[in-house]
């Protein structure tokens, strides 16, 4: 199984900035908790960050036909993109919204989320623990959806 991770802008900040908000961990320790994780699964990631809403609409749409899933913080362009949200309509791929803070507590443009109706669940609040809640969520959802599709094969 593969899961493509898809990091939006200011995450490469991650450890410096805003700490009291986003903690004190850098998205290399995030990407190496998640790996570990992963590899306890038996899971294969690939992971993206970009500051670039085009670079992040590209890596969306290449999920297509070339993972089973994705966690995707978009950062603030999840409340601001139409094309990533496009995007991730268009690459048919099961997806994980993740965000370190809950968004909802936070200012009110923030409580908008262009992305959440389209993924199989939103993990936000937790920190850096986002990720591994997320990962774990969505392994689980894609192993029990390949399992009710064998059995509807039967």
């Amino acid at each position: 199984m593969h899961i493509a991770v898809v990091n939006g802008p200011n995450l490469n900040l991650l450890g410096v900035r805003e700490p009291g908000r986003y903690g004190t961990a850098s998205l290399g320790d995030i990407e190496a908790a998640v790996r570990a994780r992963a590899s306890g699964l038996g899971v294969d990631i690939s992971w993206l960050q970009s500051n670039h809403e085009g670079e992040l609409i590209e890596a969306i749409q290449a999920l297509r036909g070339n993972a089973d899933g994705a966690l995707i913080n978009a950062a603030a362009f999840t409340h601001t993109s139409l094309a990533i949200r496009d995007a991730a309509l268009a690459a048919e791929v099961p997806f994980v919204e993740l965000h370190l803070t809950n968004i909802w507590a936070r200012e009110e443009e923030r409580g908008r989320s262009l992305l959440a109706d389209l993924a199989v669940g939103v993990v936000a609040g937790f920190g850096a623990q986002s990720y591994i809640l997320a990962l774990e969520g969505l392994v689980g959802w894609l192993r029990r959806s390949a399992g009710a599709a064998k059995s509807v094969e039967v």
